[in-house]
């Protein structure tokens, strides 16, 4: 599903104490992260992400929009949600994690605030927080562009003409090409090869230019021989 970054403000984490504060046994089991988006109006939240660094289980509240008269309210949506399956091992201490909304025990619809409240039980680690945190939404629809009626139903006269329309029909083409081909092969198998033998024609003409060495005739006509080769 598409989605899109939501910018956010996360605020230093608050410790809440565990033990005698005056003793060295004291020290802070819970973190509590808020998280703002101070340029983003409410939205619905998609996903969150980020990698762990040693909380074992995580809570979150949402504060959510609900009127102009009614003041927006905290709701828990997520609760004690396991991130180590052991605290005192390093068992998914280092993890990249995903929350979708479905996994989340209320909507996720005009979201104004996060909190995250961390737990760690063991006293085996000396510190605990989450990091890279990243907050996402669904991505806006695209307002729907209405097409003209006219554009996206041409009339008839506007119909686009079928390829194949006005053009022969391929067989009958075909069919003329062959018989062309066949003709042209008659025609030339009826052609002779038989080479016609030579025949001379006398003709006389008037002697217009100067006498040459063909032969003058007493009358003043020249006499020609021609001979014709035709094949």
């Amino acid at each position: 599903m598409s989605r899109v970054s939501v910018p956010c403000h996360v605020k230093g984490t608050v410790a809440l104490q565990v033990g005698d504060v005056r003793t060295s046994q004291g020290r802070p089991g819970v973190l509590v992260i808020d998280v703002t988006f101070p340029s983003a109006a409410p939205f619905e939240l998609q996903e969150i992400m980020f990698k762990n660094y040693y909380t074992a289980f995580l809570s979150i509240r949402v504060r959510q929009h609900t009127s102009i008269h009614t003041p927006a309210k905290w709701v828990t949506c997520l609760r004690n949600y396991c991130l180590m399956p052991d605290p005192h091992s390093e068992e998914g201490a280092q993890e990249y994690v995903s929350l979708f909304k479905h996994q989340m025990l209320c909507d996720m619809a005009r979201v104004l605030e996060l909190r995250l409240i961390l737990r760690q039980p063991s006293p085996v680690w000396l510190s605990f927080t989450v990091e890279e945190l990243q907050i996402y939404q669904q991505r806006p629809k695209s307002p729907s562009v209405a097409f003209p009626k006219w554009l996206s139903h041409p009339v008839p006269c506007e119909q686009p003409m079928p390829l194949h329309e006005g053009l022969p029909d391929p067989g009958r083409v075909s069919s003329e090409v062959q018989r062309m081909w066949a003709l042209t092969e008659m025609i030339r198998a009826s052609q002779t090869s038989t080479r016609i033998g030579r025949f001379d024609v006398s003709d006389r003409f008037p002697l217009l230019g100067s006498r040459g060495p063909e032969q003058v005739r007493p009358d003043g006509f020249l006499c020609y021989r021609w001979m014709a080769v035709m094949t």
